[in-house]
C-alpha cells in the first residue's frame, strides 16, 4: 500500500459518502437543521426504494 493515499481512500463507499454530504452541506452554508430534515427525507425516500 502506498504511504501517500489518504485513509479516505481506503474507506468504505458508504462513509466517503458522508464525508462527501458533509463536505456539500458545509461549503453550501447548509443550516445544521436543515440539512437533518432534509436528510430525513432523504432517508424515507430511500428505505421505501428498498421496501420496493
Amino acid at each position: 500500500m502506498s504511504e501517500n493515499k489518504s485513509e479516505l481512500e481506503d474507506a468504505p463507499k458508504d462513509i466517503k459518502l458522508a464525508v462527501d454530504l458533509i463536505y456539500l452541506l458545509e461549503t453550501n452554508g447548509v443550516d445544521p437543521e436543515t440539512a437533518l430534515k432534509a436528510l430525513k427525507i432523504v432517508e424515507a425516500d430511500l428505505l421505501r426504494k428498498i421496501d420496493s
